[in-house]
């Protein structure tokens, strides 16, 4: 086996950057083909045979230890060994540890409290049956699986409940993507997503996204590299907040026919939304597995989502999860239960729906007199394109305004944006169009560009 491995990795290497080069090595892992304990060969050997140098080839070296997937021994050489993955989110950290507290913190992604519906007569109504429950349960309420199953945008052959959008994202990612594989998602994308597969050794390919979604001749490049996943959020799109429309997902289902790759759509804006979900599972049910968030619109520390669609993915998916926290809150369930069907919190939802709306539309506007670029239509964050990311941040934080940079949302190059959540700008349309001209500004174009998009 020593002697064939330079050859295995020769013949496997088609991209001769250090990303490519780790990628294939992981793929060689992953399948069995260099087997853990392998002993690897010499920096200098795999560059003679590549035609590259030696730092190249270590840089890949670096980029496979840091997932755990070889270790050096001293003078025994280096070995192939379990992965164990990075130590953490190093993206989402950025978004999240902003240089300190602001009068105005739009770096957030998160809903504004104010329009959250009130828990507590909620709460109270929950009967008193559903406070005790047994360990031997279904881990989801029978009433509340046939609440969601209504309202799912197509028939899924199994569908449980899991605690938030990035755990479902978590568990859906460890059954179906190994070290090694390659993963589409849209291209910008949310952080965590990034460095959850980075965690697991993927190979991520960003997919651009246009007014429609997921570009479709992007999206046919993509699969020629066969990926084993294709990551999606079909509304309001984080940081894009573009809506897929109906004939772009049947055009990505079209695509996806032509692979094995599973689907996974995280619907995160879900009831505030105010188009309608157009689903890839619409077209591919038994390859897609959709997740509708209830954090934004009935409040984040419900911790809860629902999964569902391809079923032997999310049987896998919950089969694991026995081994770990099992179900989720039943007594939060009876909450989720009783908010979907009662009147005055669908009068809430519908309330906010309106006001993210409102807020949206006046920021937007000011961006287009400015010249300012954006995209998207939905949702509570703006991606808005500047000169410079550094610049425009420092601009904003010396006006007491907090922003995300646009760097963790990206999977390559791109021009500098910013990611705004003005969901969180509460006030009259003159106030927000107050910090809508500061944006702008903060933006960096010249005024020559007024009226261009």
């Amino acid at each position: 086996m020593a002697s064939s491995i330079p050859n295995l990795i020769e013949a496997s290497v088609t991209d001769r950057s250090a990303k490519g080069i780790a990628a294939a090595i992981a793929r060689l892992v992953s399948s069995g083909a260099i087997p853990v304990d392998a002993r690897l060969p010499t920096v200098r050997e795999i560059a003679r045979r590549l035609g590259v140098s030696p730092t190249t080839v270590s840089e890949a070296w670096r980029s496979l230890a840091a997932v755990g997937a070889i270790e050096a021994r001293g003078r025994l050489g280096t070995f192939v060994r379990q992965p164990t993955g990075p130590g953490g989110p190093r993206r989402y950290r950025r978004v999240t540890e902003g240089p300190g507290h602001f009068a105005l913190d739009l770096s957030t992604g998160t809903p504004d409290p104010g329009l959250l519906p009130d828990l507590r007569p909620v709460i109270a109504s929950v009967p008193s049956s559903s406070l005790t429950s047994s360990y031997l349960d279904h881990p989801v309420l029978p009433a509340l699986e046939a609440g969601l199953r209504e309202r799912w945008p197509f028939v899924a052959e199994e569908l449980t409940v899991v605690d938030g959008a990035m755990d479902a994202l978590d568990r859906l990612a460890q059954v179906v993507v190994g070290l090694g594989d390659r993963v589409v998602v849209e291209h910008p994308t949310f952080p965590p997503l990034l460095d959850l597969l980075d965690l697991l050794g993927a190979e991520v390919i960003g997919v651009d996204v246009d007014d429609e979604g997921m570009s479709i001749e992007g999206l046919r490049a993509a699969v020629a590299l066969d990926p084993v996943a294709v990551f999606l959020q079909p509304r309001a799109q984080n940081p894009t907040g573009v809506v897929t429309s109906a004939v772009r997902a049947e055009a990505i289902a079209g695509v996806l026919r032509l692979s094995e790759a599973i689907v996974i759509e995280d619907d995160t804006w879900g009831d505030i939304a105010a188009e309608p979900v157009s689903s890839v599972g619409a077209h591919l049910p038994d390859r897609t597995v959709h997740i509708r968030s209830y954090s934004k619109s009935h409040g984040p520390d419900l911790r809860l989502a629902a999964v569902g669609g391809a079923g032997e993915v999310v049987r896998a998916a919950a089969n694991r999860r026995l081994l770990g926290p099992g179900w989720s809150s039943r007594i939060l369930q009876s909450v989720l239960l009783v908010m979907l069907d009662d009147a005055k919190v669908a009068a809430c939802v519908e309330h906010a729906r309106e006001e993210y709306a409102r807020r949206r539309r006046i920021v937007t506007s000011v961006l287009d007199e400015h010249g300012v670029p954006f995209t998207g239509v939905e949702g509570i964050n703006l991606w808005m394109q500047v000169a410079d990311e550094r610049s425009a941040l420092l601009t904003l934080a010396a006006r007491g305004v907090g922003a995300a940079p646009g760097e963790p949302f990206l999977v390559r190059r791109d021009d500098p944006h910013l990611r705004l959540t003005v969901g969180l700008l509460d006030g009259t349309d003159r106030e927000i169009r107050s910090t809508a001209e500061l944006l702008a500004t903060a933006a960096g174009f010249r005024p020559a560009r007024a009226g261009q998009r």
